[in-house]
């Protein structure tokens, strides 16, 4: 690379990491003084003018300094990526620790992660559950635990249960259940969760001539759909709306309004997963106009081999340095822990 492009490199870089620190449009004097000491504020002032001409950079006044545009923030990824490498936690053991623990109720450990995934980064944090519906079942349970109420477990071949109350009209007596339980092992263990949510259950419960059976598999179906919704969940102190760019009622309007669309977000992720760890969605790749000065950055995990996502939406001036390699080691913890034959209970290991 030539030495001018360096040059050019390096004061968007500077750029990017003081308008995110400042959050104030950048002089080519903070540049000089903090920065690039060794280049001449003429040579500086070229620069910058080049870079507004690639439309990197952008004066929001005539006399104020530049800010980086979108395409600039993502040239500064770009030139950043390799840094990343060089990152790691220390407390991911710690992070491990907390999955070994509940091994046995994933989602309560995706819970406390989330939390400290918030409190880590100062933004909104979020997880989305792992997708069961690619799993398949390996038993059903389903357990009396009150009048006409029954608990209902879904144990995946991977190792992952899951668990939803069941409510039924009908009076059910532990012989009936016992058979109905039986029978619902025989025909959906070794299925896939969303063959059985989506298809298997509507046609058995067409297909019998008993009402009784009947009226339970449309509450076990309604159970599979509830189980097969790939959920997002939410995390987050007052701190993050500190943030000065949540001063405005508009902002934060529109903030809320990204948060609300769980599936466009959902698909927004799938449709954009790439060979990195972490991704960022950013600018027209929200595909609206009212959130292009928001970030979505995130990662893919799995658990036993079940994918999900985590990771946070933040202003788009954010700490990438921090939050990309933060979110990658999280997500690596989880999927690494908790893969296949390899998460054993806290006091299997003291053996």
């Amino acid at each position: 690379m030539k030495k001018n492009q360096l040059r050019i490199n390096d004061t968007l870089t500077a750029l990017v990491d003081e308008y995110i620190h400042s959050c104030e449009p950048v002089s080519s004097r903070v540049l000089n003084e903090k920065y690039l000491k060794e280049v001449s504020s003429a040579t500086l002032r070229l620069d910058l003018l080049k870079l507004e001409q690639m439309n990197l950079i952008t004066q929001p006044h005539t006399s104020a300094g530049r800010i980086p545009s979108i395409s600039g923030y993502r040239t500064y990824l770009e030139l950043v990526d390799a840094e990343h490498d060089k990152i790691s936690y220390p407390r991911m053991d710690l992070l491990r620790e907390l999955l070994i623990q509940n091994y046995k109720d994933t989602p309560r450990a995706l819970h406390y992660i989330m939390q400290n995934l918030a409190k880590e980064t100062d933004q909104l944090s979020f997880v989305a559950e792992p997708e069961v519906s690619s799993g398949y079942l390996a038993k059903l349970d389903v357990f009396a635990i009150g009048e006409r109420k029954f608990i209902f477990v879904m144990s995946l071949d991977s190792g992952l249960d899951k668990t939803v109350i069941l409510k039924c009209d009908n009076e059910l007596t532990e012989s009936q259940l016992r058979k109905l339980v039986r029978y619902l092992n025989d025909e959906l263990v070794g299925l896939q969760v969303y063959d059985i949510a989506n298809r298997v259950l509507i046609e058995m419960r067409d297909n019998t001539d008993n009402s009784l059976v009947g009226h339970f598999l449309t509450e076990l179906h309604k159970a599979f759909v509830e189980i097969s919704d790939f959920f997002i969940h939410f995390d987050g102190s007052i701190k993050f709306l500190e943030q000065p760019e949540f001063d405005s009622k508009e902002n934060i309007l529109k903030f809320m309004s990204l948060i609300q669309r769980q599936d466009f977000l959902l698909n927004t992720m799938r449709n954009h997963e790439a060979k990195k760890e972490v991704n960022v969605i950013m600018g027209e790749d929200f595909a609206g106009g009212d959130w292009l000065n928001f970030a979505l950055i995130y990662s893919r995990y799995e658990v036993f081999g079940i994918p999900g996502y985590l990771g946070v939406l933040a202003p788009l001036r954010t700490d990438y340095r921090r939050l990309i390699p933060l979110i990658r080691d999280v997500a690596r913890t989880i999927t690494n822990t908790t893969k296949r034959g390899m998460i054993v209970p806290q006091q299997e290991t003291r053996k």
